[in-house]
């Protein structure tokens, strides 16, 4: 795609961050040189600020001068602009799985669910300045109460999803979600809320889920574990940049992505180069982007900040206004 340093990719994240690992395996199971610029797992975050981001979730990733927030964007535009040996499906079934797993994870609650078994116990979790940044990214309160008294119906839900899992796609003892005969993307968007809490000690109660009560998914999850391994030891290994060497390469970058237009028959009614404002909905929503929209479709929008880089979010799980309407919402 081009003969940038480290492909032009720059990726912005914490190493515990779940959302961050789907996007890791994704480039060491494919192999694709990138660099890295680690970030705080609590705002604020004067690296993003650098570049002109106010998006506050993690990850995002600069691929060149354009930058993509969360993480099916991502994914995506790694897929269309690294299209050799990508991992997504290639056939109408297949692809529907995918997408639908997908779906399951990030906007059906199982992530949600995911994330209310953190342990209350946890170091992070008990300091004040965590949860405080909890709260204003959720919008709801944040305390080791709060934690506590979610947790019965997470665990609930959380034992649900390991048993379809291991009722239905795994039943017949498949590797690989689609009978691959390696990690497809499908596999990236089943495993990784199950990997983050098999990994998390004290997350998962091993008297109603363990590998004992759902062996299949547990071997999948431990097959996955290995494969991404041994991709990372076969990958090149990530450079780690400082911010202010990061913020310089994507701000004298060029761009990768195409540009898509702005669809005229879209519901919303907006103009290209009219001034708007993006957030995602379900959290992290008190910081918003504003820009000039110049991209608009069925799956993306696509601003550009007043620094010049293009900011990129999926329709999906976000809103885009105008700005003389922000106050109506």
């Amino acid at each position: 795609m081009t003969d940038a340093a480290n492909n032009g990719i720059v990726l912005y994240h914490y190493s515990f961050s779940p959302y961050a690992r789907r996007v890791i395996w994704y480039l060491a199971l494919r192999g694709i040189d990138y660099a890295e610029c680690k970030q705080p797992p609590i705002m604020p975050r004067p690296d993003l600020e650098a570049i002109g981001v106010n998006y506050r979730r993690i990850p995002i990733c600069a691929i060149g001068k354009d930058v993509y927030c969360d993480t099916r964007i991502i994914i995506r535009k790694l897929e269309e602009l690294f299209p050799d040996g990508a991992l997504g499906a290639t056939d109408a079934d297949q692809r529907a799985m995918q997408k639908l797993l997908e779906v399951w994870k990030i906007e059906a609650g199982v992530f949600v669910r995911g994330s209310q078994l953190i342990p209350s116990d946890t170091p992070i979790v008990k300091d004040v300045k965590f949860q405080k940044d909890r709260e204003n990214f959720s919008g709801r309160p944040w305390s080791k109460e709060v934690v506590d008294a979610n947790r019965p119906e997470a665990v609930a839900a959380i034992r649900n999803s390991f048993k379809f899992l291991e009722t239905t796609l795994l039943a017949d003892n498949r590797e690989w979600v689609l009978k691959t005969d390696k990690p497809s993307l499908a596999d990236i968007e089943a495993v990784w809320v199950f990997h983050w809490m098999k990994g998390l000690k004290g997350a998962l109660p091993s008297d109603v889920i363990s590998p004992k009560h759902y062996p299949k998914v547990f071997a999948w999850i431990d097959r996955f574990d290995r494969a991404c391994n041994d991709a990372k030891k076969r990958a090149p290994k990530p450079t780690a940049l400082k911010g202010d060497v990061a913020a310089k390469r994507v701000l004298d970058a060029k761009f990768a992505g195409q540009d898509i237009g702005v669809n005229a028959t879209d519901p919303l009614g907006l103009t290209k180069g009219q001034e708007v404002e993006v957030w995602p909905t379900d959290s992290g929503f008190r910081q918003r982007d504003r820009g000039s929209l110049i991209g608009l479709d069925d799956d993306e929008v696509v601003i550009a900040a007043g620094n010049g880089v293009r900011l990129h979010f999926p329709r999906t799980g976000f809103r885009v206004a105008a700005i003389d309407a922000r106050s109506k919402l």
